[in-house]
């Protein structure tokens, strides 16, 4: 597994913030998958290197999480996979580029002999997935949990009350010791998270 930082902007609603996005890498030295290809294409493909790239997955659609996406599959041919809830969040970026794979929930990806199961995780994004690797004992998160709570929801297309059920029914049911590799920021696990759940409901936010 594999994991580089790169640096841009996230826009959304007339507003525009820095932003340090987390990328994720899962496969061997043959093959690799890409989890979120943000900001910097050319960072993103010398994490590659002469690897087979099978597929650019992004957990949502927020311009800071797909920028890189459309030249990294540009280069490599790898097909870009969205949950289509995520469609009115992709054309504000690419209006003239459509994803070239519909996620669904339950739909499973396969790397290097590692199994990705994709879990529909709306709330900060209509279409939000996280991916669970079982046999890594990991959940890629995106931008639903974070070290410290659920993603924001104070902007478009996102609810707070969604993401709370996402995370208590799809996410805080995994194992306690599931590694939690979020779209920005530190990992953390499961069973650190599972017990402030009430504070974020009280909290509202």
């Amino acid at each position: 597994m594999g994991h580089l930082v790169t640096s841009g902007t996230f826009s959304l609603d007339g507003g525009t913030w820095d932003v340090d996005n987390n990328v994720w890498l899962v496969g061997d030295d043959r093959e690799v998958l890409v989890i979120d290809a943000a900001h910097d294409a050319d960072a993103i493909a010398a994490a590659v290197g002469d690897r087979r790239l099978t597929a650019i997955v992004s957990t949502h659609a927020h311009n800071d999480h797909i920028d890189a996406a459309a030249e990294l599959a540009g280069r490599t041919g790898a097909p870009i996979l969205l949950h289509p809830d995520d469609m009115v969040l992709w054309r504000m970026t690419y209006p003239d580029r459509e994803p070239d794979r519909a996620l669904a929930d339950g739909d499973e990806l396969t790397v290097a002999g590692t199994t990705l199961r994709v879990l529909h995780t709306p709330g900060h994004a209509p279409g939000a997935v996280c991916l669970y690797a079982p046999d890594l004992g990991t959940v890629f998160t995106g931008d639903t949990l974070f070290n410290g709570g659920p993603g924001a929801t104070g902007r478009s297309y996102s609810d707070f009350g969604v993401i709370i059920d996402s995370i208590r029914d799809r996410l805080l049911t995994l194992p306690p010791d599931t590694v939690v590799r979020t779209g920005h920021g530190d990992t953390t696990t499961i069973g650190d998270e599972a017990p402030h759940l009430d504070e974020w409901i009280a909290r509202g936010h």
